[in-house]
């Protein structure tokens, strides 16, 4: 795959400006600074760029719509190559419904963080303990879903000797005739018979049965499915970076490790903090 920018909008740190303000002059266009990473804080998967977003727009004015979807429209449009976006949570609330879907990621941008996560979180265990249980979203994803995990996955089947995945049963449809293809392709390719298991109905919703889920849980949907996990070590990979399900796996007292992309990036932005302080672009556009 070619290498890919992903700029992670964020909100800034209050000490990097000194007002907390996008623009210091009512005649100048709110410009968002950057901060260009390399590849190498990536595993070469992608390259990083820091936009941290202030929390007003002008003095005291807190961020418009519009106006923050503009600004940072002009700062995805400065990046190099195929670019996309990533936002965290709080700034995606700054967003009306208007603006949020024009910032969803492309698929290619979740696979690109997916795969990246893989590497550098769960390869080792993966190796070790062969075994990876996935939790899927939207049944009208399904088939997005099982083509991106196959993608995902694929570095490590040789290693994989137990595959599990959670669906949510849909009536009048059969899961099998759904995702035979790719379940085909397991078997030929690498001798691996996937299981599949429909969630079960609770009373918080939708939920992962009473088998435990050893390894790595690959998690792609939206709700919390609250896997039961066995007692060794588990790599809980969320690409939805969903805080109640991170919530769910502290209260597990250290057993499993969650990673998503967004403790990712935060995670790679705070260390090149703490490597550097500034080196900051900042563009000056005055009307």
């Amino acid at each position: 795959m070619e290498t890919e920018t992903i700029l992670y909008f964020h909100p800034a740190p209050e000490q990097m400006y000194k007002n907390n303000a996008a623009k210091k002059h009512w005649w100048q266009d709110a410009v968002l600074r950057e901060r260009n990473l390399t590849a190498e804080e990536t595993g070469g998967f992608f390259v990083p760029v820091d936009c941290p977003i202030p929390l007003f727009y002008y003095k005291k004015r807190t961020w418009q719509p519009e106006l923050l979807s503009e600004a940072m429209e002009k700062t995805l449009h400065l990046a190099e190559g195929m670019a996309d976006a990533f936002l965290h949570p709080d700034i995606m609330t700054c967003l009306s419904e208007k603006y949020e879907g024009r910032w969803e990621m492309r698929k290619e941008t979740i696979e690109r963080l997916g795969a990246s996560l893989l590497a550098a979180y769960a390869a080792d265990c993966l190796h070790e303990k062969g075994r990876v249980t996935v939790l899927l979203g939207s049944p009208d994803d399904t088939d997005l879903q099982m083509e991106m995990t196959f993608q995902l996955l694929t570095p490590y089947l040789p290693r994989i000797n137990s595959l599990l995945f959670y669906y949510e049963e849909v009536e009048e449809t059969d899961i099998w005739e759904e995702t035979g293809d790719y379940l085909e392709e397991y078997g030929y390719e690498y001798g691996l018979v996937p299981a599949m298991r429909p969630y079960l109905a609770g009373e918080e919703g939708l939920r992962c049965g009473k088998e435990r889920c050893g390894g790595v849980i690959l998690d792609l949907s939206a709700a919390p499915r609250y896997p039961r996990t066995a007692r060794e070590e588990v790599v809980y990979v969320d690409l939805t970076s969903d805080r109640e399900k991170e919530r769910n796996c502290i209260r597990k007292n250290g057993e499993i490790l969650y990673v998503s992309p967004l403790k990712y990036l935060d995670t790679i932005v705070k260390t090149s903090y703490d490597r550097k302080i500034g080196g900051f672009r900042v563009d000056t556009a005055i009307e």
